[in-house]
C-alpha cells in the first residue's frame, strides 16, 4: 500500500531542516505508537520497518522508548523461560 501525506509546505520545510528522511521518521512514529498500543507485534513491527533482525527491532524499541507494560502473563513466561535457561 502506498500513502501519501500532504504536509503544507512550512511545515515540510520546518521537519526537514530536522530531519533528513521525513517519510522514514513519520513511518517510524507511526510504527512506535502502534507499537505501544498493542497494534502491531514486535514482529509486525520488524517486518513494517524492514528490518533484517529481531535485534535490529529490538535496538528500534529501545531507542524509540516504546517497550510496554508487559502483561502478567508475560511475565510468567519469561519466569518460566529463565527458570529453564541453561546455566552459565
Amino acid at each position: 500500500m502506498t500513502l501519501i501525506l500532504n504536509i503544507p509546505d512550512p511545515l515540510l520545510r520546518r521537519l526537514e531542516s530536522t530531519c533528513d528522511d521525513v517519510p522514514r521518521a513519520l513511518l517510524e512514529g507511526f510504527a512506535a505508537d502502534a507499537y505501544r498500543s498493542g497494534t502491531l507485534s514486535r514482529a509486525e513491527l520488524g517486518q513494517l520497518l524492514a528490518h533484517e533482525s529481531v535485534s535490529q527491532t529490538e535496538a528500534f524499541l529501545s531507542d524509540h522508548h516504546a517497550w510496554p507494560t508487559p502483561s502478567l502473563d508475560e511475565v510468567a513466561e519469561d519466569l518460566l523461560a529463565l527458570r529453564h535457561a541453561p546455566k552459565p
